[in-house]
């Protein structure tokens, strides 16, 4: 689960960051020190998508958006009635990686 934070993001303890290219379109960063998952970043625009877990207050939290849904596991299902991306539509929305 991760938290659309936009462009705008610093990070405390930055020096514990490394981050690596994933994919054509996105980066991920990770604490060098423990390993956890921190973000993703899209190489096009910037834009962070922070793992849930790391936020101290997410009761505002709203689950309201599901993507790359056309490449979801058949098992994996959530109750919640949300809006939902296939890769087309995120590409196409967010820059195609070619």
């Amino acid at each position: 689960m991760e938290v659309d934070c936009g462009k705008d993001v610093s990070f405390e303890g930055e020096e514990n960051i490394t981050v690596y290219s994933s994919s054509e379109w996105a980066e991920r960063g990770f604490c060098n020190k423990c390993g956890s998952n921190l973000f993703y970043r899209l190489k096009g625009t910037g834009e962070h998508q922070i793992s849930a877990g790391l936020f101290e207050d997410s009761e505002d939290f709203v689950f309201d958006l599901q993507v790359f849904i056309d490449n979801k596991p058949d098992f994996y299902n959530f109750i919640e009635k949300t809006k939902t991306m296939t890769e087309a539509e995120i590409f196409a929305k967010y820059g195609s990686p070619e």
